[in-house]
């Protein structure tokens, strides 16, 4: 079985890797470029960085299906169809910017519904077939009917907190393929068929991420874009909701809480009293505005990630 984890990860790098450069020359090509927000000065020389690299690891899921055992792969196949569902609410996002030529792609609440909507076909799954205890640490509880309102929380928090990392060249790739590949490896101590599969196709993304991250590293050659950051967003939290996991996700995904919170309380504090907590926000922003080059704030990100999630590995292993 190890064996066909490395496989899933190796082939997901590699084919990613391989129509890496016909993606990136290909939205050259359709000036599927990326418009830079004006209040963001230091990332005006990213004008016209094309975007919706997001495909090149999404097709690494499809590779990542191949390898599936033949039994009891519904729950994976349900997880790469739901992936796909958030791609297309980010694509048609990525769409629409491109279209009009500006930053605004859909409207925040034509984009919050896509995402209950989504996440409510999720959340009905898991409890009429019975899937409502969650595992803390080996600690398991069934909740119900309340499996219903933690699942679509879980999804639109993560989807948003993903999309909200995705600021920094490599920022975003770099924290999630983190993250998968340790949620993979998590997997893989279940012991169950199920959980295998779940990390066949964790591990193809986590090498499809890999290989966008060749392209996506500061300077980058392309964004992922909303197709890209949604996806994996959706791709997180119906891991970690399938899995019965989601009381880790916000452990392992230390940083993606964090832009969304830091974002969350600007909003907030600006309302109230016109003032700011950060210089910009999320989080990242603010640090790049005190002048920290985007490369320190990423590997920093990524480190903190790391460590996050080795310590929860080994809580559960211990």
């Amino acid at each position: 079985m190890v064996i066909k984890y490395l496989l899933s990860g190796l082939f997901g790098l590699l084919f990613s890797a391989l129509i890496a450069p016909f993606v990136v020359y290909l939205c050259k090509r359709l000036k599927c470029s990326q418009s830079i927000l004006h209040y963001v000065d230091k990332h005006k020389s990213k004008e016209g960085t094309p975007t919706m690299g997001g495909i090149i690891f999404l097709i690494s899921l499809l590779v990542g299906v191949c390898f599936l055992l033949p039994e009891n792969r519904f729950l994976s196949l349900f997880l790469v169809v739901v992936t796909l569902g958030y791609a297309l609410l980010g694509f048609l996002d990525d769409f629409i910017k491109i279209h009009y030529h500006h930053n605004e792609g859909l409207k925040p609440y034509q984009k919050i519904i896509g995402q209950f909507g989504l996440s409510l076909i999720v959340a009905l799954y898991l409890y009429f077939s019975g899937r409502t205890s969650l595992n803390f640490f080996g600690l398991v509880f069934d909740i119900g009917v309340f499996i219903i309102p933690l699942v679509i929380l879980v999804l639109i928090a993560t989807t948003n907190s993903v999309n909200l990392t995705d600021g920094l060249d490599g920022l975003a790739g770099s924290v999630s393929f983190v993250y998968l590949l340790f949620f993979g490896i998590l997997l893989t101590t279940f012991g169950n068929a199920e959980m295998s599969n779940l990390a066949i196709v964790t591990f193809s993304l986590c090498g499809g991420v890999l290989a966008f991250l060749l392209f996506n590293v500061f300077p980058a050659k392309i964004f992922m874009g909303d197709t890209g950051s949604l996806a994996l967003g959706g791709f997180i939290g119906t891991l970690a909701v399938f899995s019965s996991l989601e009381l880790i996700l916000p452990i392992m995904g230390i940083m993606f809480v964090l832009s969304a919170v830091s974002d969350i309380l600007q909003v907030w504090h600006f309302k109230r009293t016109h003032r700011r907590i950060f210089l910009m926000a999320p989080l990242h922003h603010h640090f790049e505005a005190k002048g920290i080059h985007e490369n320190r704030i990423v590997c920093v990100y990524t480190l903190i990630t790391l460590t996050m999630s080795v310590l929860t590995l080994v809580i559960y292993l211990v």
